[in-house]
């Protein structure tokens, strides 16, 4: 039999009268439970609050994709809560070690109001903090997922120009030596200034020539005739210096010149040091492209996270979209067709940090899936009156009637068991309020539009409609 001193003991009945703990004590039945027993099961219907009165308990159950373990000790109100909109139990409850429990039955909960209203406004207290706390943590898995995603599209995206330059300096030593072993063959030969100057002048002209290669026939016609020259005047085996000159646009009348005033050896000396230097210059320029990407991706990273600068300040509208879009370009390059709508007067906006760009991740991550990785993705910024409207639109199937009211609300989701917390449109439409905002979205089979209004700051310059 439970005494009343136990109940008073657990911090939402303390202080309570005595006649309605003994109320509550004959509404609800004392259940003794052994260590591994379960008390409360997945997917059974919530009909019970739970008081823990001695015992160590716990919680098991899965959320956004992850197994979760819920701590219960003795003193905790567990299970259903008065005005909570629970139907079904979503994690099993287990006894670590022997333990009991008093159980109230959800069915007398609207007496319990009645005779009980301190302790239900405990218990709604008490169901707020647990839903904030549920939220806060669902909030920070939805972030982590988030920047898991981005984290790999940018290893990958890294990766790339990585790879290349390092392929391009283990190639660079190789060509160096060679270069270095050709120069010592022609600094043994006796050239005269005239043959020294067509060396270099040939090399030059190669090492500098820029602009788009010529197509694929020309190319291949160019390497044919330029192998069969030098093959006529035996150097078999400088194939790849011939593939390397067509690629530059190179026309075979220079290597006549250049065969008419060497000899067979020097020509072939200078032909190896001309084929390492023309392979030289197109490392470097693969280097140069592969650091300079390196470079624009660990820039936007900064700009993505306003690493560096101040958390409050106005931003460029249309530079944070553009900063979202290379960050995302790893999802992008799939198969996703970007058109950009962009008002050419800078549109400011007082943002916090980096929160935008969270907002303009989610939109256009959610529109990419919809679209199922291929498909228009439209971005367009314009002001109207005091504001400036960013719509990110794309022609995926539309979210359906019944979806879109729902939308904006916490936990709600269409995506797969552990594909999605239901938190994103949640964070976006928080955000967007937070700066005074407001978010809406249109959508159709083909056509779906979300719109975010967000007010100009105060230098953004003069009113001009869209």
């Amino acid at each position: 039999m439970v005494d009343k001193s136990e109940l008073l003991r657990v911090p939402a009945f303390a202080d309570l009268p005595e006649d309605q703990i003994e109320w509550f004590i004959s509404q609800s039945r004392e259940m003794l439970l052994k260590a591994g027993a379960v008390y409360a099961r997945q997917g059974e219907p919530a009909d019970v609050m739970s008081v823990v009165l001695e015992g160590q308990f716990e919680a098991r159950g899965e959320f956004g994709g992850e197994a979760v373990v819920i701590p219960i000790k003795a003193g905790d109100v567990t299970g259903v809560l008065p005005f909570s909109r629970m139907k079904q139990f979503p994690v099993t409850g287990r006894a670590v070690t022997d333990g009991r429990l008093l159980r109230f039955p959800a069915a007398s909960f609207p007496e319990l109001v009645q005779k009980m209203p301190e302790l239900t406004k405990r218990l709604v207290g008490l169901m707020s903090d647990r839903i904030r706390e549920t939220t806060r943590v669902e909030q920070q898995r939805d972030r982590l997922a988030a920047l898991g995603k981005l984290s790999a599209g940018l290893a990958h995206e890294l990766n790339n120009p990585a790879s290349a330059a390092k392929r391009a300096t283990s190639q660079l030593r190789d060509l160096l030596k060679r270069i270095r072993d050709a120069s010592h063959e022609l600094g043994r030969r006796d050239l005269t200034p005239a043959q020294k100057s067509e060396i270099e002048k040939l090399e030059a002209s190669l090492t500098q020539i820029e602009g788009p290669p010529p197509d694929a026939l020309t190319i291949s016609a160019l390497e044919d005739q330029i192998d069969s020259l030098l093959r006529s005047h035996g150097q078999n085996d400088l194939w790849q210096l011939a593939a390397d000159l067509a690629r530059k646009n190179f026309k075979p009348d220079a290597l006549e010149r250049l065969f008419a005033t060497l000899d067979a050896e020097t020509a072939r000396a200078a032909l190896v040091r001309i084929s390492a230097s023309v392979e030289i210059a197109d490392l470097l320029n693969q280097l140069e492209s592969s650091t300079s990407r390196i470079s624009d991706l660990v820039g936007a990273i900064k700009e993505y996270t306003f690493m560096d600068q101040s958390p409050l300040q106005n931003v460029d509208i249309v530079k944070t979209l553009e900063t979202t879009l290379t960050i995302l370009n790893h999802k992008l390059k799939r198969g996703v067709i970007v058109q950009r709508d962009y008002q050419k007067i800078p549109l400011l906006v007082n943002s916090f940090g980096s929160e935008l760009n969270q907002v303009w991740t989610n939109l256009i991550d959610n529109a990419i899936d919809a679209m199922g990785g291929k498909g228009e993705l439209r971005v367009r910024t314009y002001r109207e009156d005091d504001c400036v409207v960013v719509e990110i639109g794309d022609n995926g199937p539309g979210i359906s009637p019944e979806v879109q009211p729902h939308i904006f609300e916490p936990f709600f989701t269409t995506k797969g068991v552990g594909q999605g917390t239901g938190l994103g449109l949640d964070t976006v439409q928080r955000i967007v309020k937070k700066h005074r905002g407001n978010i809406q979205v249109r959508s159709q089979p083909g056509d779906t539009r979300f719109q975010v209004w967000l007010p100009l700051a105060q230098d953004a310059g003069p009113s001009q409609s869209a």
